[in-house]
């Protein structure tokens, strides 16, 4: 949707699983095997994994300042993580067992939480994108996946609405 290169670390994975939803088309990757591969996931772990990735959704819209990510507590809750020692004596948290989606997603939420990126993590304010997206930019105040697409047709409608306020 976008060309800005993907999230760092793990949120990679918390920014491809929101992309699995192509909101102005109504395409969802989660529907085909394909689209479920990269998070491990099979057909009947797809409602659970649609759950988590609207919440993700909503705590990126929250970073950009619209709406709340209060559902996303309550997934990540059972998240079975444990405090693991790196090799150089820092300290992570790591998937209890086998890794699930919900256990990968915490993993890097609490990782990009301790390295200060995960606010950093937005979804798109077009309405009919929310496309999440890392916000490289300076100050940290981007709105938009691209601003030759989505910003500009919001710098659009604004010009639009001014011209007819005038008109």
């Amino acid at each position: 949707m976008n060309d800005r290169p993907p999230a760092p670390g793990g949120l990679a994975l918390v920014e491809a699983l929101v992309n699995t939803l192509d909101i102005e088309t109504g395409t969802d990757r989660l529907d085909t095997a394909d689209g479920r591969a990269p998070f491990g996931l099979t057909e009947d772990d797809v409602p659970a994994a649609r759950e988590l990735r609207e919440a993700l959704r909503g705590a990126c819209l929250a970073h950009a300042g619209h709406g709340s990510a209060a559902s996303l507590d309550g997934l990540l809750a059972g998240a079975p993580l444990r405090v693991a020692i790196t090799a150089d004596g820092g300290a992570a948290l790591r998937p209890l067992g086998p890794p699930t989606l919900v256990s990968r997603v915490a993993e890097a939420i609490a990782a990009a939480t301790a390295d200060g990126t995960w606010t950093r993590l937005k979804a798109c304010e077009e309405q009919t994108c929310r496309w999440a997206y890392y916000d490289r930019s300076p100050a940290a105040r981007s709105r938009w996946c691209s601003m030759s697409v989505c910003g500009a047709r919001a710098k659009m409608r604004t010009y639009r609405a001014r011209r007819s306020r005038t008109a």
